[in-house]
């Protein structure tokens, strides 16, 4: 069964956009997982226009299941991630203006840089993961840097599903099958939902965790937040 963590950015986004703290970022991780989320993941910016610095070490307490921190490791985002200690960091190329994340790592050509952020990450007891898009080249790639995970980059397969278009869960097959003959584990995450979590989970082997956030809360609108975690747990069996 592969593993769900939730995303909180958009609570973070709402929130801000009153001013004040309603709704409450710290309440809705706690209620997650007391609602069966297995971890929480979120994505600190530059510009905190969603999640803030400050977040992230109010969050730290409250987590009891694991913690996924996402970001480009720029040294301000190392810094924290070597104070918080969470149970993960998720490396995400983004450029500073970027609305969300857009593309996965150039493996081959930012080698070197991985290979000593992640040594210490590594150092300090932090499990380690790298976005990446679903290129054979790039998972060989992520195998030098010593990642022990890579989080499979599923924009292009959310849009070619709602298209009716099931062939694109081939490259992501392909690299999932790769990444386990090399020992590497397999995470994914953006634009998963409730409508192609299910096909995806079922065509890829040893995915172990899916970090959903956007299509989750959105849903979520409609159905509630406990209902839509218990969902998507049931597709992840």
């Amino acid at each position: 069964m592969a593993k769900l963590s939730v995303n909180i950015n958009k609570i973070a986004t709402l929130r801000n956009s009153r001013g004040g703290n309603v709704p409450n970022v710290v309440q809705f991780a706690k209620d997650v997982q007391h609602f069966g989320a297995e971890g929480v993941t979120i994505h600190p910016r530059p510009d905190e226009r969603h999640i803030r610095y400050s977040d992230v070490y109010d969050l730290k307490p409250e987590i009891y299941t694991e913690y996924n921190i996402e970001g480009n490791p720029i040294p301000k985002f190392i810094d924290m991630v070597l104070e918080v200690k969470p149970t993960q960091v998720t490396l995400v190329p983004d450029a500073e203006d970027a609305i969300t994340s857009n593309a996965g790592w150039d493996t081959i050509k930012h080698k070197d840089f991985l290979v000593d952020v992640i040594k210490e990450f590594k150092n300090n007891g932090i499990r380690t993961s790298i976005f990446v898009d679903p290129d054979l080249h790039q998972i060989e790639g992520a195998k030098e840097t010593g990642t022990e995970r890579i989080e499979l980059y599923t924009e292009a397969y959310a849009h070619q599903y709602s298209l009716g278009n099931k062939e694109a869960i081939k490259p992501y097959m392909e690299c999932a099958g790769l990444a386990n003959a090399l020992g590497v584990g397999v995470n994914a995450g953006h634009d998963l939902s409730l409508d192609n979590i299910t096909f995806f989970k079922e065509n890829i082997t040893g995915l172990l965790e899916v970090s959903i956030g956007h299509a989750l809360i959105s849903e979520s609108l409609y159905l509630g937040v406990e209902n839509v975690i218990k969902m998507y747990l049931d597709k992840l069996k």
